[in-house]
């Protein structure tokens, strides 16, 4: 029987006091809490399985607020995320809703509360990778990756180490309207996705990511992955989730 298999960890990285970042697989949400190992979960593919990282924005109160808010909100909507459209309005809720416990939180702090999302929605024949923000989605292949995803940040200047984000879900004191990117892939079975936030790839390059992705499966990629992000200096949250579909 087809299934998917996603394994997944996060971790504060070494300078960050908490983690901000909140994870989603399927009906599971792991909100800024502390993975020591990669945890792996199987799932029969049929129903549309999201998986997604929100990444909540440093510098700014409640980012771990956001996060966790998106994603149970992803958790909720997954099922029904079986097209385009329906992603990208979910997305837009999504935004609305962070935008929402931010007003309702009027003298609090969490008025320009935000984050960043990336994911995929798994279903036969399709895969639907979406993002608002930095944070990343790569397809690993034998011909390497490929990011599916789309950088709502400027190129980092000379010796700047954190991305600055174009558009993020919430983040700002007044509203503003997010156009979410949401591209279709057939999926190639055995071919794995890395979804992740930026703590991953601001500090470790493409090649090395890519040469972990080919030397080890699953559950040992996602935490040479985490490894590798630590040993460049752990500058952020970090939060990677390996997913593969298998025919049997």
């Amino acid at each position: 029987m087809p299934y998917v298999a996603v394994s997944a960890i996060s971790h504060p990285g070494l300078l960050r006091e908490r983690n901000e970042d909140s994870l989603v697989v399927g009906p599971w949400t792991l909100c800024a809490t502390v993975t020591e190992n990669p945890q792996t979960l199987i799932f029969p593919l049929g129903t549309p399985l999201v998986v997604a990282v929100a990444d909540g924005l440093g510098g700014h109160p409640g980012g771990e607020v956001a996060s966790a808010l998106v994603v149970r909100r992803i958790a909720s909507l997954g099922p029904a995320l079986s097209s385009e459209v329906a992603v990208r309005d979910a997305l837009n809720a999504c935004n609305r809703a962070v935008y929402q416990a931010a007003g309702g939180d009027e003298g609090g702090g969490l008025s320009a509360m935000g984050t960043t999302v990336a994911g995929v929605v798994v279903q036969p024949g399709s895969l639907l990778a979406f993002n608002v923000g930095d944070s990343r989605v790569l397809a690993a292949s034998r011909d390497g990756l490929r990011q599916l995803s789309v950088d709502d940040s400027p190129p980092h200047p000379a010796g700047q180490t954190t991305s600055l984000v174009t558009q993020c879900l919430g983040g700002s004191p007044t509203y503003r309207a997010v156009q979410p990117h949401v591209t279709a892939e057939s999926p190639v079975p055995g071919e794995r996705y890395l979804v992740c936030s930026d703590g991953l790839t601001d500090p470790v390059k493409e090649d090395v990511l890519d040469e972990v992705l080919r030397e080890h499966n699953d559950g040992r990629a996602a935490f040479e992955l985490w490894k590798a992000a630590i040993e460049a200096g752990g500058p952020d949250n970090i939060t990677v989730a390996v997913v593969r579909v298998a025919d049997e």
